[in-house]
């Protein structure tokens, strides 16, 4: 039986993004996304909660992202969990969780406009070291 991994996201971009390309020359624009949550507690008091996603995209939407998004846009992100580990100088194991993303709609544009949509360029490559990563 297959297994699904989809992941969607609403919430506002937390940093402008960082676009590196890795040593064989893939594109790779990483980006924060906080999502809210509101509720009220049984006591009658109203709560927040504020949640922070790691954003990764590859190859054309990487570049796309890099291009169009910026801190503070309103925007749905459509992808993958993934969570990849490497050691730290120091030898300590780290370990991170992040959305690989395949579709990215920017919501503060007038209609939701979204970036071209081509899931093959946005697919991460099947296997790539941390090391390959130009950043943490």
């Amino acid at each position: 039986m297959a297994g699904l991994n989809k992941v969607m996201i609403i919430g506002n971009v937390g940093n402008d993004p960082e676009m590196r390309y890795t040593a064989d020359g893939n594109a790779l624009t990483s980006f924060r996304v906080a999502t809210n949550f509101n509720y009220t507690a049984p006591s009658g008091e109203r709560h927040e909660e504020t949640e922070w996603f790691s954003v990764v995209a590859w190859r054309k939407l990487a570049e796309q992202c890099s291009q169009f998004l910026q801190k503070g846009r309103r925007v749905y992100v459509e992808g993958r969990l993934r969570t990849r580990s490497w050691d730290t100088p120091d030898g300590q194991k780290r370990y991170r969780t992040e959305v690989v993303a395949n579709r990215v709609l920017f919501l503060d544009r007038p209609g939701g406009a979204a970036l071209p949509e081509d899931h093959e360029v946005g697919e991460a490559p099947e296997h790539v070291e941390a090391e390959e990563i130009p950043f943490e």
